[in-house]
């Protein structure tokens, strides 16, 4: 079973409210006959888009396919915010990588959010910035914990954005009983990812890249893309599609696993936003299955939670998240619930993304682990910069690529392994260990 075609309508961004409250581009038509190109690239999210844009400014000749629509996958429909620091922390990239590179590691993700933050004034892109991303811990230990590692990270990174808070501040802000400390970063923040993405399409067809939507890769070779319409000769060509990658490259997708994630959007709160956050930031929490919640411009409580781990999304979204909000906001209980809805991203063994060349001039970047929205659009540079010739930030990446997982290459079971393995540390959320 595809994952392009498990959950969704072809060619219809799914129900979101970010759907719901962005304007798309006209559609582009789909691919018909053969073309050539300096660079292909499959797949029309942040990754794909960036590379698109930043090798278009570079003078390449580029043709860009989604399966779909622009920023129909991942790239359209997650959580919003935009967050330095790798998915591992600090602590993690030293003892794995050495200082040295996890000085690197710890700026490329620095970089990758002011980049999402220069692109969006750069193209004038309506995608409702704001500063401020909070974590949440829900014991007193991760607390203590937390405060500790945001000092080492002012003193030994020269960091000095996060603003520490104690059971009292972190309640205060969040509007909930459920936290014991936790931290602001006001480098960071949080957007509309589906308005970010079509802003960058937007750019990016300026810029001349050729855009065809609705143009499936059914094969991906060296120099060559295969569509059922259509064939892309190209020098270099781009992977770009992350837990939609499928079987377009069988080592590429050994290194992650596609899971699902859901969110909700609210009714608009109105005068009770300011009870669930008091200052507009986002949030994200310490359990292993992240809760994570902001506040839209039109004052919903957009909150993500819960997971699943076959093809298929649950029949009631809406319910599933409903739960984790309740055990935070229980005063929400009455509150209407607009829109539910899920997507699809790769996790990686160690949450590490994946940036490899898997064949000359086949060029791969993936495996986000839940903490792409920055990273992935830093990645479509980083790629359209290491085809000019500089591989700096490339291989820094590549020297943290993930190890292949460990698992049966039958897709059912896969699945079931991926399922048994995710629902045992939900099942340590739900018993606080």
């Amino acid at each position: 079973m595809n994952l392009l075609h498990s959950n969704d309508r072809p060619g219809q961004y799914p129900d979101s409210w970010y759907a719901a409250s962005a304007t798309p581009l006209p559609p582009f038509p789909p691919l018909q006959g053969e073309t050539r190109a300096d660079i292909a690239i499959v797949g029309a999210g942040f990754t794909g888009l960036s590379t698109a844009l930043h090798a278009a400014q570079k003078g390449y000749d580029v043709v860009l396919i989604d399966a779909h629509r622009i920023g129909f996958g991942a790239s359209g429909r997650n959580g919003g915010q935009v967050a330095a620091g790798q998915r591992q922390d600090q602590d993690y990239l030293e003892h794995a990588f050495g200082k040295d590179d996890a000085r690197k590691l710890w700026d490329v993700s620095v970089d990758s959010v002011e980049l999402v933050k220069s692109l969006i004034a750069a193209h004038g892109i309506d995608a409702e910035w704001r500063d401020g991303v909070a974590h949440a811990d829900w014991t007193e230990p991760a607390a203590t914990a937390a405060r500790e590692y945001s000092e080492r990270i002012a003193r030994d990174y020269d960091y000095d954005k996060l603003e520490v808070l104690d059971r009292d501040g972190i309640r205060a802000l969040i509007g909930s009983e459920a936290f014991h400390g936790g931290a602001v970063d006001w480098g960071s923040g949080h957007m509309h990812p589906l308005r970010f993405a079509i802003g960058l399409a937007r750019a990016a067809q300026a810029a001349g890249v050729r855009i065809h939507e609705m143009t499936e890769a059914t094969s991906v070779e060296q120099g060559l893309v295969r569509t059922a319409n259509g064939t892309i000769r190209a020098d270099q060509v781009v992977l770009a599609c992350n837990g939609y990658l499928g079987t377009l490259n069988r080592p590429t997708a050994r290194r992650f696993m596609a899971i699902n994630n859901f969110i909700v959007a609210t009714e608009p709160l109105g005068d009770r936003a300011a009870q669930v956050l008091a200052k507009d930031i986002a949030v994200a929490d310490s359990r292993f299955v992240v809760n994570y919640w902001r506040l839209s411009h039109d004052k919903r409580l957009l909150f993500g939670g819960g997971e699943n781990y076959g093809y298929r999304f649950p029949k009631d979204i809406a319910g599933l998240v409903r739960k984790p909000m309740l055990e935070i906001y229980p005063h929400l209980s009455h509150v209407k619930i607009d829109y539910a809805w899920g997507g699809t991203l790769a996790i990686t063994q160690t949450r590490m993304p994946d940036f490899s060349r898997p064949a000359p001039g086949l060029w791969s970047a993936s495996g986000y682990s839940g903490h792409g929205v920055a990273l992935a659009t830093l990645a479509g540079k980083i790629v359209a910069e290491a085809i000019h010739g500089d591989l700096t930030q490339f291989d820094t990446m590549a020297r943290a690529r993930p190890p292949a997982i460990p698992m049966p290459l039958a897709p059912g079971l896969r699945m079931a392994s991926v399922a048994v393995v995710m629902s045992w540390f939900a099942l340590r959320d739900r018993l606080g260990i």
